[in-house]
């Protein structure tokens, strides 16, 4: 079992959504974040004042998924926020230990999904 972490711009969400739904991939959880990288955020002029952001607006997706599903997911990922432009995203994987479904008590690979 593996555990995906993916950040990416929050208007590829709906493109990263749709492929995630082709490979079956349909449980996920996404928060709004913010965080800087590689773009050292944005300028803006407001009221004649140059301000600097360094902290952009991100969407955070977590997806626990078995060992079948991984590549798939990368690929679906990488396929919806991809633009090749720098701050497309970050995926990050880590070793699962343990899923347990409340409701049932499930463990492990059933109780992913």
């Amino acid at each position: 079992m593996k555990y995906v972490i993916a950040i990416i711009k929050p208007h590829t969400l709906e493109a990263v959504k749709t492929e995630l739904e082709k490979e079956e991939v349909h449980l996920m959880t996404v928060t709004e974040v913010l965080g800087c990288g590689r773009q050292k955020g944005i300028t803006e002029v407001y009221r004649g004042v140059r301000e600097v952001d360094n902290l952009l607006r991100k969407v955070k997706l977590e997806i626990a998924v078995n060992d079948n599903f991984l590549e798939k997911t990368i690929d679906a990922i990488t396929r919806g926020a991809g633009e090749g432009e720098i701050g497309d995203g970050k995926i990050f994987v880590f070793d699962l230990k343990e899923c347990i479904r409340i409701r049932t008590g499930e463990r492990g690979g059933q109780a992913i999904g």
